[in-house]
C-alpha cells in the first residue's frame, strides 16, 4: 500500500482530508453506498475515471479502512468491494455535500453523464421526515430503490424493490432535476402531478397527504 499523503496539520477537517480528498473518493462512496459492487460496476457508473485511477483510489480506501474487497460464494465467484461501518459514516458527508452543490448544478448539459441511481441522495433529503421504509422510484433512465431512514450501507439499491415497496414513485428526468437542485420540493411535485405515487405503506399515505 503506498504512503497516504497528508497535509499535516492538527485539524480534523484536514486530517478527514487526508482520507477522501483525493478526487473520486467520495464518489466511489456515493456508489458503494448501494452495497457491494464489482469492480466493473464501479468503473461502469464513474464514466471519466481511469482504470488505473481507480483501482488506486479502491486500493487506498481498503487502507484507510474505508472499504473492503472480498470474494463472493460460487455461483458468482466475483470480487465486490462494499463499505465498512467506517465508510458508511460518510453518508451525511455526502448528503450535506449535495445539498451545498444543489445550486451548483444548473440545467443539465448534452455532455453531463447521468446515471438514475444518482438522484438517490437527493430523494432521500426529500423523504426525510416522511417516516422509514423502502421506496421504488421509477425513471426515464431506470429503476432504484431507496431504503429511507437507513443509516448503512445499503441505502438505496439498483432496479426494482426486491419485494412491495411501501411507495412507488414515477417521474421525468426534469422533475427529478428539479428536486436535485432544490427547485421544487417532493410534496409539491405530488401535488403538482410531476410526481405519482402508488403504493399501501405509510410513506405512500405520507406523501399523498402533505
Amino acid at each position: 500500500m503506498s504512503r497516504r499523503r497528508s497535509y499535516d496539520q492538527y485539524c480534523s477537517a484536514a486530517r478527514a482530508l487526508d482520507v477522501v480528498g483525493d478526487r473520486w473518493t467520495l464518489l466511489i462512496v456515493r456508489e458503494l453506498l448501494a452495497g457491494p459492487r464489482r469492480y466493473t460496476d464501479l468503473h461502469a457508473d464513474l464514466p471519466g475515471v481511469s482504470t488505473d485511477v481507480l483501482a488506486s483510489r479502491l486500493r487506498d480506501m481498503e487502507r484507510d479502512g474505508l472499504a473492503t474487497r472480498r470474494r463472493l460464494p460460487p455461483p458468482g465467484a466475483a470480487y465486490v468491494y462494499e463499505l465498512t461501518p467506517r465508510g458508511s459514516g460518510l453518508l451525511p458527508v455526502l448528503q450535506a455535500l449535495g445539498a451545498w452543490g444543489k445550486g451548483e448544478l444548473g440545467e443539465r448539459q448534452p455532455t453531463d453523464a447521468v446515471r438514475a441511481h444518482w438522484f438517490a441522495l437527493p430523494l432521500l433529503r426529500a423523504l426525510e421526515g416522511e417516516g422509514d421504509g423502502v421506496v421504488e422510484v421509477v425513471l426515464e433512465e431506470g429503476e432504484f430503490h431507496l431504503l429511507v431512514g437507513a443509516r448503512d450501507a445499503p441505502i438505496y439499491g439498483e432496479g426494482a424493490a426486491p419485494g412491495e415497496p411501501d411507495a412507488r414513485l414515477t417521474l421525468d428526468a426534469g422533475t427529478a432535476e428539479a428536486l436535485a437542485r432544490g427547485e421544487l420540493t417532493l410534496p409539491d411535485a405530488v401535488r403538482a402531478g410531476r410526481v405519482g405515487v402508488s403504493g399501501d405503506g405509510p410513506l405512500a399515505k405520507a406523501l399523498c397527504e402533505a
